[in-house]
């Protein structure tokens, strides 16, 4: 393919609107939608030569803007953080098990991904319940998948009168922006058939220049900077993997690299994956046998700003659907039309984008990305305590959902409540108190001792027998030993802002936390047993 990619840098908020949220917000899309590449390069074009509007009779400018069959905007998606690549929407076919989660990135370890595409029978595979993957998009090496989701801020503003420029009683709504972060890179590719455009095109986006994208631009929103603009060989694809690989596989699978228009034999715009096998008959002169569908539906649309209006609302198949022919093959010439071009509608825009056969393996191994130097943020120290701060709350409330989770299981509620007195309860929960003014065992282990205790009230808490068959003395040692074991899953809690603010049941500080949670956890327990009792 021709054409040019490059690295888009957020130097601000980008708010590339969806069609999510409620009405009284608006929330970015995960990616920088073509057209709005498009529309910024529009506006770079008449700088430069100093237009006020585009003469549509040109050639060079229809070519350039409006022409599918010579230049293609695709989508800019996050780039990876180890080799710089342009990441892929996560197909749909793809499935894990619902308690599977990704390890940490330093960590050798893999989460398991089934590829349904490939191998729809999992009956070998027991005590397995599938789900579809949360992040959004990845870059696919042999069998290793790197999973990737994008960071956003979410800002709240208030509508301001034009004239006065502050809120009324009549203007002075409360709306929000749920945003693409900054400090985040993003990478895209401009396909041309022409040569002669290409270099158009790199007078047009020099290195280091600032791209403006997306709304609400002169509130500080879509600033960005263009980088490491290269040009693309003549064998590149999106998936980089050549088509003459692709053609000769027992499956043919179609995955949607970008959400697709598509129009039914009555002309209507239907989100209908049906309709994908119609588009490849037309193209390949014959007709395919029946599909196996992995699809989601979408509304899209846009904005004009020549208009200034919105452009009309088309339902639209999602990025990351997939489509798979049984003994269905395509010449690698074939591949590389359909993948050049794309099916569907408004193609110039990043819209149809497909992959023909991304892999041909049935399970992959999903890891995380590793932490790149330019994610470690230095913060001077007021802003280092009120991040530590944030982590705390967060951590706290994660411990506390935790909490309220594990006093509805069977090891926190005593069955036979009669075998020990209310005294002994409130003993227990007096030194469970003081430890916890002191985020200190050591009056819990005191108390404990069977030194310390009579046998009365040793008997007592061994003969005080929880839901599960354990005595309520084991229960608390276990708790108090291995604070974490009370917890089900301890990445469930795990917080983590980048390597230098992170919360988790292992460092200093989540120890201490967790430490205070389980003795609140001892206090609960005792206060259940007593109200029972009454």
């Amino acid at each position: 393919m021709k054409g040019i990619k490059f690295s888009i840098h957020a130097l601000e908020p980008i708010l590339a609107t969806s069609f999510q949220g409620d009405p009284n917000s608006d929330v970015s899309y995960s990616y920088i939608p073509g057209s709005m590449i498009r529309g910024a390069v529009i506006g770079r074009y008449l700088r430069h030569y100093q237009l006020r509007e585009l003469d549509l009779n040109d050639t060079q400018v229809q070519q350039l803007f409006f022409d599918e069959t010579k230049t293609l905007y695709l989508n800019a998606y996050l780039e990876s953080n180890d080799e710089g690549k342009r990441t892929l929407p996560v197909p749909l076919s793809w499935f894990k098990d619902k308690d599977a989660s990704l390890p940490k990135a330093d960590s050798t370890g893999f989460m398991q991904i089934y590829d349904r595409a490939i191998e729809y029978d999992l009956s070998d595979e027991e005590n397995i319940t599938l789900k579809n993957l949360e992040q959004k998009f990845c870059t696919l090496k042999r069998k290793t998948v790197t999973l990737y989701s994008e960071k956003r801020r979410i800002n709240i503003h208030n509508f301001r009168n034009r004239q006065k420029g502050t809120a009324t009683k009549e203007q002075g709504e409360i709306f929000r922006y749920d945003a693409l972060d900054s400090e985040q890179t993003f990478q895209t590719a401009i396909l041309c058939k022409d040569p002669e455009l290409i270099k158009i095109l790199q007078k047009l986006l020099p290195e280091s220049a600032n791209l403006w994208l997306g709304g609400s631009q002169s509130a500080g929103y879509g600033k960005t900077e263009i980088r490491n603009i290269q040009q693309l060989s003549t064998d590149w694809c999106e998936i980089e993997i050549k088509a003459n690989k692709r053609f000769n596989h027992e499956k043919l699978t179609i995955t949607l690299l970008s959400d697709t228009i598509l129009r039914d034999q009555c002309g209507q715009v239907t989100a209908n994956a049906h309709l994908i096998k119609l588009e490849l008959e037309e193209i390949l002169s014959h007709d395919l046998p029946n599909v196996k569908i992995y699809a989601n539906s979408i509304i899209v649309g846009g904005f004009n700003r020549k208009w200034g209006l919105p452009l009309p609302q088309v339902p639209a198949l999602s990025a990351g659907s997939v489509v798979v022919f049984e003994d269905v093959s395509l010449t690698s010439e074939q591949i590389e039309h359909l993948e050049f071009f794309g099916i569907g509608e408004r193609r110039n825009e990043g819209y149809g984008r497909v992959a023909i056969n991304w892999t041909d393996e049935a399970k992959l191994s999903a890891i995380q990305p590793n932490t790149t130097e330019n994610e470690q943020v230095h913060l001077e120290s007021t802003s280092q305590n009120l991040a530590n701060l944030i982590l705390d709350r967060i951590y706290r409330q994660r411990l506390e959902k935790q909490l309220m989770n594990k006093l509805g299981e069977a090891d926190t509620k005593i069955i036979n409540s009669g075998s020990i007195t209310n005294s002994q309860l409130s003993r227990l929960l007096l030194v469970a108190i003081k430890g916890l003014s002191n985020n200190s065992f050591d009056t819990v282990k005191e108390f404990l001792n069977p030194e310390n205790l009579t046998k009365k009230a040793r008997d007592q808490l061994q003969s005080a027998r929880m839901d599960n068959g354990n005595s309520l003395y084991d229960t608390i040692q276990n708790w108090l030993n291995t604070p974490k074991s009370w917890i089900t899953n301890p990445q469930d809690v795990e917080v983590i802002l980048n390597s230098s603010f992170q919360r988790n049941v292992n460092d200093e500080t989540g120890i201490q936390l967790v430490n205070e949670y389980t003795l609140r956890l001892i206090m609960a327990t005792a206060k259940r047993a007593m109200k029972e009792k009454n």
